[in-house]
């Protein structure tokens, strides 16, 4: 899923989540959460892991 594509780029990218999380403004906490799976994160934080990731988050709905 996209938290598992994520934690794959911060690996790739040699981040620890206290660097990830201080590139986006936020406690390291609240990434380990997401990574864990125990935070339900809206699209906007989403988005600003993402950023801080140098990655793109495409999000698309539709028929299959």
């Amino acid at each position: 899923g996209i938290i598992m594509l994520l934690i794959s780029e911060r690996l790739q990218k040699k981040l620890t989540q206290r660097q990830l999380a201080k590139r986006i403004g936020t406690k390291q906490s609240a990434i380990s959460r997401l990574e864990s799976g125990t935070y339900n994160p809206s699209l906007g934080f989403l988005y600003k892991v993402a950023d801080a990731l140098d990655a793109k988050l495409n999000i698309s709905i539709g028929s299959r």
